[in-house]
């Protein structure tokens, strides 16, 4: 053996181990959760606002109710007094740092951001002396950071739109994430058209309610997957056929269909094959895995492999949310296509109860916190059936909070 070759084995062992050592202390730093420190209150003179926010990792007992700084917009940026916000699988995963990979852009150690919630709708407080598009008083919804709170900013060119005015602040506020995944997913990445049988697997989640209406919006034949107590749920909001996953498993049915939305990651991508054509889609959104690391990516990336063996096509979702997404998905609601399933109904003081509720799994369509008490409560009581009517009422008696 040359000297030359022996020293290059050595380098090569070298550089492995040091690749080795980075990757496990990378592995530690990510995995860490360092204990909440004890909240400082701001000081005695500065303007404050109730919020939900996160200082460390962990389940609900890592969140807190407390008084923080109200934000003031800068010059292009517009103060919107929340009345509604929604909760999110998103928004329990931030809670909990998982998987530990979302960690490297959340923030490693701690979150970056301590403001809790994404989606909200509510009426325009102040603007900033650059706004054009919007003026105090306008009712509006959108997604921004730390929505579960009093106040929230958003810049103008962001995620920001007007309300529909014959829909409600929950309605609205139940949107963004949710139907803006389910409209990507079909619109987007399936490219659903009409005439196309979908399958959406997991149709009374929040996804899944949005993805069986606007899957009918497109002019596609939808066929929703749920269990038994929601069957009646999904067909209620358009979907042509229910398939009682308790009792029938579709993969070993007759039908075939041109576009799966997977919302819950129950079948492997080769059983989807079996009830799909040769040029079929699937979009991978959401499973129920819950590995530290990986969480529900875990399947997806098994399925996308996997889609490399098959002639049907895998497409993984990670939704962006865009003004214009907003405003298409606005002008369903306001013509009654679309409309938003609430389950539950929280005040803003029991925001941290609505996260841990959703994150059970057992919610049916959306979860509402309410910032500002709506009089009368959401529409949807002469959408659901009989057995349901009773979720769109509050969970608990509701207690706003007054300043």
């Amino acid at each position: 053996m040359s000297r030359f070759t022996s020293g290059l084995r050595k380098t090569v062992k070298v550089v492995a181990l040091l690749l080795i050592a980075g990757i496990a202390v990378l592995a530690f730093a990510i995995s860490r959760s360092p204990s909440c420190e004890a909240y400082v209150p701001p000081a005695a003179n500065t303007p404050t606002m109730k919020a939900v926010i996160s200082r460390c990792y962990g389940g609900p007992e890592a969140l807190e109710y407390v008084d923080v700084p109200k934000p003031v917009p800068t010059e292009d940026e517009v103060l919107v007094r929340v009345h509604a916000a929604a909760i999110n699988p998103l928004d329990w995963h931030y809670m909990r740092g998982e998987p530990y990979v979302m960690r490297l852009e959340s923030g490693i150690g701690r979150p970056k951001m301590q403001g809790m919630g994404v989606d909200f709708a509510g009426v325009v407080e102040a603007v900033g002396s650059k706004v054009t598009k919007f003026k105090p008083g306008d009712e509006v919804f959108g997604a921004a950071g730390g929505s579960l709170a009093e106040f929230v900013t958003v810049r103008e060119v962001r995620n920001i739109v007007r309300k529909p005015s014959n829909v409600s602040f929950a309605e609205a506020a139940a949107v963004p994430i949710a139907a803006v995944t389910a409209l990507q997913a079909l619109r987007d990445k399936a490219r659903v058209k009409a005439g196309d049988r979908v399958l959406v697997n997991g149709a009374s989640g929040g996804v899944g309610t949005y993805a069986v209406q606007i899957g009918k919006a497109l002019g596609a034949e939808v066929t929703g997957v749920a269990s038994t107590r929601n069957v009646e749920l999904v067909r209620s909001i358009g979907a042509d056929a229910v398939v009682d996953y308790t009792q029938q498993d579709f993969t070993h049915g007759s039908v075939k269909y041109d576009v799966i939305v997977d919302n819950v990651g129950s079948h492997s991508l080769r059983a989807y094959t079996r009830v799909m054509p040769d040029n079929g889609v699937v979009v991978l959104i959401g499973s129920t895995g819950k590995g530290a690391w990986l969480g529900p990516l875990g399947h997806s990336m098994l399925s996308l492999w996997q889609s490399l063996f098959v002639s049907q096509k895998a497409e993984m979702l990670m939704a962006q949310i865009e003004p214009q997404e907003l405003s298409y998905l606005g002008d369903l609601l306001e013509s009654g296509k679309v409309k938003s399933v609430i389950d539950r109904r929280y005040p803003l003081d029991q925001a941290i109860e609505a996260i841990d509720y959703l994150e059970k799994g057992r919610a049916r369509g959306k979860v509402v916190v309410d910032v500002i008490a709506e009089s009368p409560p959401v529409r949807l009581a002469a959408l659901v059936p009989k057995p349901m009517v009773h979720l769109t009422r509050y969970h608990r008696v509701f207690a706003p909070h007054s300043r």
